[in-house]
């Protein structure tokens, strides 16, 4: 299993197609999906003979598939650097089908000779061929299609790799199901189900090099000089440099790690997992199956069912669902229910396993980016091998173990314990990267669910910005403009550079809209007109005043912001609440506030206390009382970001408070951008 990770995506059907309608291309990408088939077919066959050579002894069987694992993963570690080096000086074509013939006569021998010691060393030795013809066959793309195809090959490239570990696990439970009808054809002692797997491996290994033997079009390597590639060390040393300086990536990678630590687990406990389920291989194909179906859904339909959220927060919210389920799948010993658990552990792994590729393609800078990823990859293949080999170890030594509850007996297995223990780290590690990574610290992720479900949460979320945003809602008289000033007067005193900004207004053009909108004399308007009137006004303010403050790092200070739309044009005008907020959420180009104070207030109050009516202060007691509690609405749904201040206390207890949220909201904003503030929010 030598495949790279990448960032997995389909592609287009037209784009599938064209690629494909290359001739050179489609003969390759053959060569690609037999050979991952054959990969994929090996690693459950390798693993079940293993646990056939143990001769029903659990402890030895989960040390014999932690070998297969262990075996598979190191010479990755040791041989990737040289591997591209030797594609680039060497005939390709003629390396790819020596090298198929290789795996051929490899995954041949291991049933026929059928001891351990070989099975170690043919396995050692089928991944360090595979690890030459990986490049060789990498290189060779760009050779095969225009450049501007190229996405589109190495799309269909990963499809080829990933798309057939699900047929592999097909055909390996068929064979489990049909192999023992084989022995009066073959002797037992060469029908297994492995052995089965292992002859079909070695036969599509075979066909590969048939495929490759008939592609002339493959061009000799490229380069005669080409220099080594720096070893793991080296890049571990970068890589550490730069990821270490970046709390996001540490955040990313910490996170990374926690994943494959979780998968490795899984992985390298499967099969005797299923074993403790009174399952064969059929049941371990199946469930093998079932993870990679659940990655397959959560790789191709995550991006899209949770666009509205940000990557940094989709990650490690992920990552500690899929531990969750993983938790959940050691604790069941039903194998309907455990293969449920599976696809929906596979999908959010996948989903975290998109988001984190993704981010770590974009978050990291072009110049350090090979280094980082050099990185990443060393720190998964050791991390892979230290939970592999330690895994089965520990499961072995739990051992069995049967409980008692009233009149129900269960018994659990080394493996369940050892699973539910790496759901439990799993989970503490993606709650620990959501936090490190989260760019509204704000703003809670259970916010953003309802907002989503409620059509509220733009497609672009996580905006960042220097200053500190802080807006003031609330109903007519609620003493929103006095308070606005007095904070603007604290924050002043204490050397913060303050805007103070209201809505509509704010800018010239905002000045001409207020008089539309709130004069009396402008009569009715449309509730939609109105509402878009606003979103203009706002998307104008935020354009040409808000954002370029909040970039300069001053504290902006709204009196009415986007949640007055949804609560006067939503739920005074009776439209619907979410559309409202949908198209504001677009004008501002989904700019959050850091904080929101309501100062609420019974609508009779503030109304009494004012001298004369502009146009929406003249609506009816009703009116202003869908507002209020529109207002107290969206505060339930999201504590973090809003403060709800009782209008009804003197000016200098609301203040107080106020002032008082400010400061806990500024340290916190202020430590992370720029820690010599935080010593004037101090005093």
């Amino acid at each position: 299993m030598s495949q790279s990770l990448p960032y997995p995506g389909a592609p287009a059907q037209s784009d599938t197609r064209s690629v494909l309608a290359i001739p050179a291309f489609r003969k390759l990408w053959k060569s690609m999906a037999f050979s991952s088939f054959g990969d994929w077919l090996g690693l459950l066959a390798t693993t079940a003979m293993a646990q056939e050579l143990s001769g029903g002894n659990y402890k030895k069987a989960n040390f014999a598939i932690a070998g297969v694992f262990i075996v598979r993963l190191l010479p990755a570690v040791f041989l990737g650097p040289i591997a591209g080096v030797i594609a680039d000086r060497f005939d390709r074509r003629r390396l790819m089908i020596v090298c198929d013939i290789l795996r051929f006569g490899l995954y041949l021998s291991i049933p026929l000779v059928g001891n351990y010691f070989w099975l170690y060393t043919a396995t050692v030795l089928v991944e360090a061929v595979t690890l030459f013809w990986s490049p060789a066959k990498e290189a060779s793309v760009p050779n095969l299609v225009p450049k501007n195809k190229l996405e589109s090959a190495n799309q269909v490239s990963l499809l080829a790799a990933y798309g057939t570990a699900p047929v592999a696990a097909v055909v390996f439970s068929l064979l489990a199901l049909f192999s023992g009808g084989l022995t009066k054809l073959i002797p037992s002692k060469f029908a297994s189900t492995a052995d089965l797997g292992l002859y079909i491996d070695a036969i599509s290994f075979l066909y590969t090099a048939w495929v490759v033997y008939q592609l002339k079009e493959i061009p000799k390597g490229a380069s005669s000089k080409a220099s080594v590639n720096e070893n793991i060390g080296r890049s571990l040393l970068d890589g550490f440099k730069f990821v270490s300086g970046s709390k996001v990536i540490r955040g990313l990678v910490f996170g990374m790690l926690g994943a494959f630590f979780a998968a490795g687990a899984v992985i390298g406990l499967a099969r005797t997992f299923v074993g403790d389920l009174n399952a064969g291989d059929a049941a371990y194909g199946i469930l093998f199956g079932a993870v990679f179906a659940g990655l397959a859904i959560g790789i191709s339909a995550g991006p899209k069912v949770f666009a509205q959220f940000s990557r940094r927060r989709i990650f490690g919210a992920g990552l500690t669902i899929s531990s969750f389920f993983l938790v959940i799948l050691a604790l069941i010993s039903n194998l309907i229910l455990a293969l449920g658990f599976t696809v929906l552990l596979g999908a959010f792994a996948g989903v975290s396993w998109v988001s984190g590729f993704t981010m770590l393609g974009l978050e990291v800078e072009d110049e350090v980016r090979g280094r980082t990823f050099a990185f990443v990859q060393s720190l998964i293949r050791i991390s892979l091998v230290a939970v592999l080999a330690i895994a089965p170890v520990i499961a072995a030594a739990i051992g069995k173990h049967t409980f008692h509850f009233h009149k129900v007996e269960v018994t659990y297995n080394g493996a369940a314990f050892t699973m539910f223990a790496a759901g439990l780290i799993g989970m503490a590690v993606g709650i620990i990267s959501y936090r490190q990574m989260r760019d509204r610290p704000t703003v809670s992720l259970w916010s953003d669910v309802v907002a989503a479900f409620r059509g509220e949460l733009g497609g672009i979320t996580g905006a960042t910005h220097a200053g500190i945003f802080i807006s003031f809602e609330g109903g007519e008289g609620s003493g929103k403009s006095t308070q606005t000033k007095l904070l603007k007067t604290y924050l002043e005193s204490i050397g913060e550079s303050v805007v103070l900004t209201r809505e509509p207004g704010g800018t010239p053009l905002g000045d001409k809209l207020r008089d539309i909108l709130l004069d009396t004399k402008t009569g009715n308007i449309s509730p939609r007109a109105e509402a878009l009137m606003y979103a203009a006004d706002r998307a104008n303010h935020i354009y040409s005043l808000i954002r370029p403050a909040l970039g300069r790092g001053d504290v902006v200070i709204t009196d009415r912001y986007l949640d007055s739309s949804i609560a006067y044009q939503g739920a005074g005008r009776i439209l619907q609440p979410a559309e409202v907020a949908r198209i504001s959420r677009w004008a501002t180009e989904n700019l959050v506030p850091t904080l929101t104070i309501i100062l609420d207030l019974p609508a009779e109050i503030g109304l009494g206390r004012l001298v004369s009516q502009d146009r929406l202060e003249a609506e009816p007691l009703a009116f202003h009382e869908r507002v209020r509690q529109e207002f107290l609405n969206l505060a339930n749904v999201d504590p973090e970001r809003y403060l709800v201040i009782d209008g009804t206390q003197n000016i200098e207890a609301i203040n107080s408070q106020i002032v008082e949220r400010v400061r806990e909201i500024s340290l916190l904003k202020i430590n992370q951008s720029d820690k010599s503030k935080s010593k004037k929010f101090r005093s």
